[in-house]
């Protein structure tokens, strides 16, 4: 009789422990769970702040090209205006921002100094200044083409005569160049030609100017 209340009991004690056991193992899974889920909102909850993040906005410099360009050099201009017929030799001079590779904004003047062909004795200066887009076509060769529109004032300015004197108006440059890459492509040899209408007496004048000079790239 003492043997077998002794038998139950261990038979007892055995099924507490495996009970035991198995809640233990239902606990730790539990646990893994939690963990688990927890770990996902977080994730779910970073994706979703990246996702609403606003896109960066779009660079205004471009990606392959120093964004400045400044140039300098000697211009020769043909003009026929007020009835008279003169070429001038000068100086033209010009700073372009470029927005990307291959478009820009440019700021152009230029200054000349000559004499009407009919009469050396009277001066004809010219100055101009204007701005407008510049064009390029980028590539990582030396030789690089561009077309530019330069809208802007044009005076000119003869010696002091009955019928001539000093006048001005709005004019343009129309015309391009192609620039050559000296050494590592900050430096650049360029030649160009425009042509120059400007509203001067009763219609617009042609005109046009060849030059030549050195561009800085920064």
């Amino acid at each position: 009789m003492g043997k077998a209340i002794v038998f139950r009991d261990a038979r007892g004690v055995i099924r507490m422990r495996k009970l035991s056991i198995l809640c233990a193992a239902l606990f730790c899974l539990s646990l893994t769970a939690s963990a688990q889920d927890s770990t996902a909102a977080i994730d779910a909850s970073t994706t979703d702040t990246t996702a609403s993040e606003p896109a960066a906005p779009a660079s205004l410099s471009p990606a392959d090209r120093d964004p400045w360009q400044i140039g300098a050099g000697f211009q020769y201009s043909h003009f026929n205006v007020l009835g008279q017929t003169f070429h001038n030799f000068g100086y033209q001079a010009e700073v372009t921002r470029y927005l990307s590779n291959w478009f820009g904004v440019e700021g152009a003047t230029t200054a000349g100094f000559g004499h009407v062909d009919t009469n050396s004795s009277i001066d004809a200066k010219t100055f101009f200044i204007g701005g407008g887009p510049h064009i390029s076509v980028y590539n990582s060769n030396h030789l690089e083409p561009w077309v530019h529109v330069i809208v802007g004032y044009e005076r000119f300015r003869f010696t002091q005569t009955a019928a001539l004197g000093s006048v001005g108006h709005a004019a343009f440059y129309g015309g391009g160049g192609l620039d050559y890459k000296i050494g590592g492509g900050r430096l650049y040899w360029r030649v160009q030609g425009d042509f120059i209408g400007t509203n001067v007496g009763p219609s617009i004048s042609k005109n046009y100017s060849f030059g030549t000079g050195l561009v800085l790239n920064f």
